[in-house]
């Protein structure tokens, strides 16, 4: 689609802070500048925490910045705007209406005549291929249909911008595949009303196949890190060279800032506060399982292993980062590499592994080590996680440090390092455990 020069969304110095428990701010988002042309899809990719979904609601309105302004086709945008949709990743239907009242419900902040609504509203069902359910009910519907529900609803208004919030994520890989699809069937096909899109996705595939421009954004604070174009033609095929080229470079992109983050948190208070990346020990294991066996023989790259696990960016990324952060593998560019010590681990018995894992989590985990110590510390050998949490929120955001808690929660529990009561929200001293 050509594109004109003025743009139809300009984010200009946007920040975004939340307060802290202590009461100072805690920047989520800082310096972000971002024009989006007419005619373009536009697509923000980035880790889990790196404030995609955060500049979204704000590119929408639903939530203002703390510092910087959003404009709207030249204008300040102050609140949500009609010629604005949002497509969410939950569908967000309401279950006691049809899909035609489901889509109608989209309209009433116009103020329509109930016929002009009415046409409206059966003009987005066809377009977008629901044709035959206008009185079925959410729950008869597959998720797939639920979703396309979800769109009539943003393209009934006639949006100018369309703003999409990872819309496909909660689908199944066909069913995610095929409204996508559907989509940019209306998309090249000029059948949309809309004239521009930003999608947010963290599905690398998935942001070579739609967009136009990517851009990456790092986390602590979420700011843009990188722009990369997408120079190829509609329909794009996901086989080609040129398309694997794009996304290989994505993958390197994303590597890159993800060891940044890790280095520059790494000696941070001490390691402390360092974000962990959210992967379980069983994928851990798992990894580092299929990383020492043919054809890998110890050494891969991140494009290969998720197709071969099937794993989403945030997935595979977070578990090859718990296998740079743990020492069991080298993490660079787009490569894993396992160490001798990861190698070690891959040919263990149960108890060695666990073994292996404990003096690699005390040694290279900070936050670990410094749970352990606490509890050593106190008579009673238990500390409340409350204790932890505040630590930590005074450095990261509140799902941050939920996260990481969990995180070591997990890798404790399995390297017999410490327990954790959730009833009582208490870690507790191995002995105790």
């Amino acid at each position: 689609m050509s594109q004109a020069q003025n743009p139809v969304l300009t984010l200009v110095d946007v920040c975004k802070a939340f307060p802290k428990p202590s009461g100072e701010p805690l920047t989520v988002l800082a310096d972000i500048n971002v024009a989006l042309k007419d005619g373009e899809i536009l697509g923000l990719v980035g880790r889990s925490g790196s404030g995609k979904s955060t500049l979204l609601r704000i590119a929408a309105g639903l939530m203002p910045p703390s510092s910087g302004e959003v404009l709207y086709r030249g204008e300040r945008l102050e609140g949500p705007h009609e010629g604005i949709a949002v497509v969410f990743q939950t569908f967000a239907l309401f279950p006691w209406l049809t899909v035609l009242e489901n889509v109608e419900a989209g309209l009433d902040a116009l103020g329509l005549g109930r016929e002009e609504a009415r046409s409206r509203a059966q003009a987005a069902i066809d377009l977008i291929g629901l044709d035959g359910f206008q009185e079925a009910y959410p729950r008869e519907l597959s998720g797939g249909m639920r979703q396309r529900v979800g769109f009539a609803r943003a393209f009934v208004i006639k949006p100018f911008l369309l703003l999409m919030d990872e819309p496909f994520s909660a689908l199944d890989v066909l069913t995610a595949e095929t409204l996508r699809t559907d989509l940019l069937d209306l998309w090249t096909g000029r059948q949309l009303p809309t004239k521009s899109i930003l999608i947010v996705t963290h599905n690398i595939e998935e942001a070579v196949m739609m967009c136009d421009r990517i851009l990456v954004l790092s986390s602590n604070p979420g700011c843009i890190a990188a722009e990369l174009p997408v120079i190829l033609p509609h329909p794009r095929n996901r086989l080609d060279s040129s398309f694997q080229d794009i996304a290989d470079e994505l993958y390197a992109i994303l590597v890159s800032r993800s060891l940044a983050e890790i280095s520059a948190q790494k000696d941070k208070h001490g390691g402390i506060v360092r974000p962990l990346p959210r992967a379980s020990v069983s994928r851990i294991s798992g990894l580092i399982e299929t990383l020492a066996k043919p054809p890998c023989d110890g050494n891969a790259d991140l494009p290969k292993l998720a197709h071969a696990l099937n794993l989403q960016l945030d997935e595979l990324l977070a578990a090859a980062e718990a296998l740079h952060i743990l020492e069991f593998a080298e993490l660079k560019e787009d490569r894993l590499k396992l160490t001798a010590a990861g190698r070690v681990f891959a040919e263990a018995d149960t108890e060695e592994r666990k073994r292996v894992f404990k003096e690699h989590l005390l040694n290279f985990v900070p936050l670990a080590a410094h749970i352990r110590r606490i509890l050593d510390e106190r008579a009673g050998h238990s500390a409340p996680r409350q204790r932890f949490e505040v630590e930590l929120e005074d450095h990261l955001t509140r799902a941050e440090a939920e996260r990481s808690l969990r995180v070591v929660i997990d890798w404790g529990r399995y390297a017999e390092l410490f327990g954790y009561d959730d009833r009582t929200k208490k870690f507790i001293g191995v002995a105790q455990a």
